[in-house]
């Protein structure tokens, strides 16, 4: 018997607000020292990531998404900082009251992070840039930092490396975790990272608890999970979700099209509901790729959706 229920129920989560902090993810935390002294009060999260809205620049992206009701976003570290210069955190607190005058919040940061290195010397380098941009971050007003295992370009790490390479360098990340006031959301993306068993078995072995989960409800299905075994996945991460990408389509790899939210194949329902009952309370956040996205429609009906079955 499944550990979750399905279920169409609707239900309420409050956040708790303070003065002079900020609320995600139903954590209070300083704002870091930029000069803020007025209260910041949380809103109820239903998100969207800034992804696949063709035509829109940044501001217009927040615009656009804020008309539609969103309240909270997903950014690209390259949104805020390329890299290279000594003003990132300045640019971080730019953007956030970008976001800020549409009433959006920032959810979580996507570190662009690639694990898988053949070079030694191109990994130490990866967890150089990594914590930099752990550093960056907070000033966004968010402590999660969405990020990959690796990509293996170019084929050059035998997949038999993969697990203890990414293992090894999380290791070396979780050290600085708890010194920046960052968590991480590792998320099921692409060939290497898109087992929730193995998802699982990482943040036991880092021991962690600033490592847990963006929870991608599609990536499993397009890597070719059957729907049942998505549905344990749900399960046993549910606990672990630091962040989500509320995502729906049908098939797998070639066969891969994305859809409207509800319009596809995965049991939504199924992971409001394990998410509810592990108290998640951070942002419901949608990822469209399916055939409307112009002009942000496909991203109105998913957020319809999710005004609709999302307990916020």
């Amino acid at each position: 018997m499944s550990s979750c229920w399905r279920s169409s129920e609707q239900g309420v989560v409050s956040s708790e607000q303070a003065s002079g902090g900020q609320s995600l993810g139903g954590i209070v935390r300083p704002w870091p020292q930029t000069g803020r002294e007025e209260m910041e009060i949380d809103m109820a999260q239903l998100g969207v990531i800034n992804y696949n809205w063709p035509g829109y620049d940044l501001e217009g992206f927040a615009a656009r998404a804020s008309e539609i009701g969103y309240t909270s976003c997903e950014l690209q570290i390259g949104d805020i900082w390329a890299g290279e210069g000594e003003h990132a955190e300045q640019r971080a607190e730019d953007v956030r009251r970008l976001f800020e005058k549409h009433g959006m919040q920032i959810s979580a940061v996507e570190a662009g992070n690639d694990f898988l290195q053949a070079d030694p010397e191109e990994l130490e380098a990866q967890i150089r840039r990594y914590r930099r941009v752990c550093e960056v971050v907070p000033h966004t007003g968010t402590d999660i930092v969405r990020s990959d295992g690796g990509w293996n370009r170019g084929d050059q790490v035998p997949q038999d490396q993969w697990d203890g390479m990414m293992l090894e360098a999380f290791q070396h990340c979780a050290e600085f975790l708890e010194e920046l006031d960052v968590r991480i959301a590792l998320d099921n993306h692409g060939v290497t990272t898109n087992d929730g068993d193995w998802q699982l078995s990482l943040i036991e072995r880092v021991g962690s608890e600033r490592l847990g989960v963006n929870l991608d409800t599609m990536n499993y299905l397009w890597y070719g999970h059957a729907l049942d075994r998505i549905d344990h996945f749900y399960e046993i991460l549910a606990p672990h979700v630091f962040h989500t990408h509320f995502k729906d389509g049908k098939g797998s790899r070639e066969n891969y099209k994305g859809a409207a939210l509800g319009e596809g194949d995965i049991h939504l329902d199924h992971a409001v509901a394990c998410l509810r009952k592990a108290g998640y309370d951070g942002a419901w956040t949608a990822e469209y790729e399916g055939p409307e996205a112009e002009g942000g429609v496909g991203y109105e009906k998913c957020y319809k959706w999710l005004q609709t079955n999302v307990p916020v």
